[in-house]
């Protein structure tokens, strides 16, 4: 009965017009959410000089805001498993803005690490719900489709938002940068309490609900080859500044487009890979992450050439962004009475990937292996994170054949 209500309501949002309203809605949040999140490693070197520390030390920062994604996710969903959707989008959102007008004013770096930290609450808990609310607009069958449209707004972000974030940084101040995101926030909130329709549809559940998705180990599972294998995105996005001024030996202007070339990569990859994720239930996983291997042993063997660095900067992007959705789908399947719980949860494996992709990088920098050791980190994650989904594929199969 939920679900044939599901359904015919889904179905008067798109005859009504108002669906497409409803995800660009959506896409603005991500968007906002993905600028914080990218435009820190943009300005790294500005708020690391600011407040006195090194590169990195400054990366304890983006790490704060990843272990904040992390703890949010699970916590904040499950505390508010009960709410409607629409209602947990405005609060989270909310949450969303003070945390970045805390990491303007913040005058230590233990203060702006707590703000990061606030900042990234929100992320894992406004994609879960965002995604329902996607899926309650597109239908049944597209939560793949729906996925990607949520993540739009962050891929978008890593186009526009953040590089434009790193060019107001750099002739502004890195803390007008987050004074700005926060005012974008605030846009965000008012645009979702417009366009986010009113509906039972989107009423929460038991807080039992959401956390019987919890106990698959399948789930966890998937988590994992999330972590590993996207931890090469942040390998080598959280370094792109350096990169540009020290490894390509440009100058600080061409940061900006660096960021927006990999953003495009991400956003051609996450449209193509919602559409993979709908028809092919492994593909977008095993060829995402086997693609983005192969571009980063390009980028660890000749990433100081400019004419390699930019269309590898695509290339990392576009293939780690294929397996997105289809991870997001592969959770959902698994556990499907938790389906915000999933959303929330693939946001905090990505974020443990962020996390462990700048402290790898971190960790390789600062034993004096130059920039690319960085990649060369991201590299073995990713492998890690391909050979763990193909053996769990394996078991799997295995299993279903000894039933």
């Amino acid at each position: 009965m939920a679900e044939d209500k599901l359904c015919s309501g889904s179905d008067s949002v798109r005859r009504s017009g108002s669906g497409r309203l409803t995800l660009l809605t959506l896409a603005l949040g991500t968007f906002c959410i993905g600028t914080t999140e990218f435009a820190s490693m943009g300005i790294i070197q500005l708020f690391a000089g600011s407040l006195g520390v090194d590169l990195a030390t400054a990366t304890h920062a983006i790490t704060a805001y990843a272990i904040g994604v992390v703890i949010g996710a699970p916590i904040l969903t499950i505390a508010a498993a009960r709410l409607n959707r629409r209602t947990l989008l405005l609060l989270l959102i909310s949450v969303f803005v003070a945390g970045n007008v805390l990491s303007a004013i913040a005058d230590s770096l233990a203060f702006f690490i707590a703000a990061r930290f606030v900042s990234g609450l929100p992320q894992g808990a406004y994609f879960g719900a965002g995604a329902v609310v996607a899926s309650y607009v597109v239908g049944p069958g597209r939560s793949g489709q729906a996925f990607a449209i949520v993540m739009t707004g962050l891929t978008i972000a890593t186009i526009i938002g953040s590089p434009l974030a790193t060019f107001l940084g750099q002739n502004v101040g890195w803390r007008q940068t987050y004074l700005c995101i926060a005012a974008l926030g605030l846009v965000s909130l008012v645009s979702l309490s417009l366009f986010v329709p009113r509906t039972s549809a989107l009423d929460g559940a038991s807080i039992a609900h959401e956390l019987s998705g919890l106990s698959k180990g399948r789930v966890w599972l998937m988590m994992a080859v999330a972590a590993l294998g996207i931890s090469s995105i942040f390998a080598v996005y959280t370094f792109i500044a350096p990169f540009v001024t020290d490894l390509v030996l440009l100058c600080p202007e061409m940061i900006p487009p660096a960021l927006a070339i990999f953003g495009v990569g991400m956003t051609v990859g996450n449209l193509y890979g919602g559409r993979l994720a709908d028809r092919h239930p492994s593909l977008g996983i095993t060829a995402g992450y086997g693609c983005t291997l192969l571009v980063l042993v390009l980028l660890a063997l000749r990433g100081a050439n400019p004419w390699v660095f930019f269309p590898a900067m695509f290339g990392v992007g576009a293939t780690m962004m294929v397996a997105i959705p289809t991870i997001q789908v592969r959770l959902t399947a698994l556990a499907p009475e938790s389906a915000t719980l999933m959303g929330a949860m693939n946001l905090a494996s990505l974020n443990v990937a962020n996390a462990l992709g700048a402290w790898a990088g971190g960790i390789t920098i600062g034993a004096g292996l130059g920039l690319l050791s960085t990649v060369w980190a991201g590299f073995v994650m990713t492998s890690a994170g391909l050979i763990l989904f193909i053996l769990a594929m394996s078991a799997g199969r295995k299993g279903a054949a000894g039933r």
